[in-house]
């Protein structure tokens, strides 16, 4: 009986220091002014598309969308927006689906119905766990040497009726102007990412 405990605790302190590996690794947060080295990932039709290919002249952002999620439709306006008028300035848009929840048929669909920009998609959590992403929507600008200049949420109001921070915006525009980025970050808030076990 008292070996049957000794396993049984083994097992549960192995479990638990695995599922705060995984948590650590996805939190793991990939700080302001850090390079990002390029990536691939294979596009909703299975193409596979480089950053350094698909970002503008003057950067990109890295932004974290879901199907699913209310808080991401309440924004796709906005973003879209946003997308056509900074990739006039040298700024495009990637979308990136991570939800191991979401088949890319509903993806695909999705990407095909609301975005005019490049979705990419995430399996395994590869990019989401390097970035420390874990919400949809949430948004990384890097600006053309492909250094961190924002990280977090794109304004202040998920319904977008009440909006008196739009923390990108002012975050390309501090940079497009040659500004120093006076807020590099705010918290994300949206649907958790969900990750495969």
């Amino acid at each position: 009986m008292k070996r049957k405990n000794i396993l049984f605790v083994a097992l549960f302190v192995l479990i638990a220091f695995v599922s705060f590996a995984k948590m650590s690794r996805a939190n793991d947060d990939f700080a302001v002014g850090k390079t990002l080295d390029n990536f691939t990932l294979p596009d909703i039709n299975g193409k596979k598309q480089s950053f350094n290919d698909l970002k503008g002249k003057n950067g990109a952002v890295v932004i974290f969308l879901s199907a699913q999620c209310p808080v991401v439709k309440g924004y796709n306006g906005r973003i879209n927006k946003i997308a056509e008028s900074y990739k006039a300035k040298g700024i495009n848009f990637i979308g990136i689906n991570s939800n191991s929840t979401e088949s890319l048929a509903w993806v695909k669909s999705h990407a095909e119905e609301n975005y005019k920009f490049p979705m990419l998609v995430d399996k395994g959590n590869v990019l989401a766990d390097q970035l420390g992403a874990n919400v949809t929507p949430e948004a990384f600008y890097f600006n053309e040497k492909n250094v961190l200049m924002y990280h977090g949420a794109i304004d202040n109001d998920r319904s977008g009726k009440n909006v008196t921070e739009s923390y990108l915006t002012v975050a390309f525009d501090s940079a497009l102007n040659g500004k120093t980025i006076a807020k590099t970050s705010a918290n994300a808030f949206g649907c958790s990412i969900k990750r495969k076990e």
